[in-house]
């Protein structure tokens, strides 16, 4: 059903709301060893081309937060970005210079200057993850999701949020705040069961799909049922991917070709390096969904842009 041509004179357009361009293997580095030349801009060209507008930068420390504003400063109307931490690095609010008081006050001053200037458009990456306590244990996670969600309604920024096999205490922590949140939020990379989904839908909060959203036929039944007033859509670059093994390659025979791929060793300028995900695959993400839910690639298009925009405003006017 999916159709690469635009419908009524209308070309297709995306927003990647979840892409981590921040990490230094879009410049070339890889596990601190330098295998090709920073080709930064030219990820971002190749997704320019592939008809995306705009890119939400992922933060997901103090420190990452800092650099994805950097880079929005630098790509004003292209580039945004989020202030959060990570729960699984959420550990670091213990460690950190003057104590956690001292890093939450960090964070505040960080989002409300990046909020009035524009850039900071969600507080995220914040939430739980229950898959990954030996790098955060469960009372630090749950101890700094509350503390950032309140951070968050104090900022009035919209929550960009984190959430794996802990959906009990997710939805208790986020649900007496959403009230005091007009601007909701959205479960970024989600891959949760359908009961989740239908409970996050419930919250009136949004799901973000990628590559990882559609690997298993659980999960494409989960995507085919995404109510699509409540969907947005994502890379999660330079993560998930999406591979030939994946439930969702059969829903890909009509996607627009990806430039060439090599291996990172063989890189030459215009190629997409082998493991690498990067935003110029957004249309295969939008195509698939589109032929999981038996509609057009545009009716995918439009919705998920309008969600983003009504939730970020990403500098659209009126949003």
């Amino acid at each position: 059903m999916a159709q690469n041509s635009s419908t009524g004179g209308q070309k297709l357009r995306y927003i990647d709301i979840g892409i981590n361009l921040g990490d230094p293997v879009f410049r070339g580095n890889y596990h601190g060893k330098q295998a090709h030349e920073d080709d930064f801009e030219g990820v971002l060209q190749r997704a320019k081309d592939a008809g995306c507008e705009k890119f939400m930068i992922t933060g997901s420390d103090l420190e990452e937060s800092k650099h994805a504003l950097e880079l929005a400063e630098q790509h004003p109307g292209l580039c945004y970005a989020t202030v959060g931490v990570h729960p699984c690095s959420a550990k670091h609010f213990d460690t950190y210079p003057g104590g956690s008081s001292a890093m939450i006050d960090a964070l505040r001053k960080l989002a409300l200057d990046a909020k009035a200037s524009g850039q900071a458009v969600a507080f995220g990456e914040i939430g739980l993850d229950y898959d990954r306590l030996f790098l955060t244990p469960k009372d630090q996670q749950l101890k700094y999701f509350e503390a950032q969600l309140d951070l968050a309604i104090e900022v009035q920024l919209p929550l960009f949020l984190h959430m794996r096999a802990a959906s009990d205490d997710f939805e208790r922590l986020i649900l007496p705040r959403l009230p005091s949140l007009p601007k909701g939020g959205l479960v970024h990379s989600f891959t949760g069961t359908l009961e989740e989904m239908g409970r996050i839908v419930d919250m009136g909060l949004d799901l973000g799909v990628n590559g990882c959203s559609m690997k298993t036929e659980e999960n494409i039944e989960v995507v085919r049922q995404i109510p699509l007033e409540r969907l947005q859509i994502e890379t999660d670059g330079p993560w998930c991917e999406m591979r030939p093994s994946h439930a969702s390659a059969q829903y890909l025979k009509d996607a627009p070709p990806l430039p060439k791929a090599v291996k990172k060793e063989r890189w030459v300028s215009g190629a997409i390096i082998k493991g690498r995900n990067e935003p110029a695959t957004i249309p295969h993400v939008a195509h698939a969904i589109a032929n999981i839910k038996g509609i057009t690639v545009q009716e995918v298009c439009s919705a998920a842009w309008a969600n983003s925009i009504r939730m970020f405003g990403l500098g659209e006017q009126g949003a």
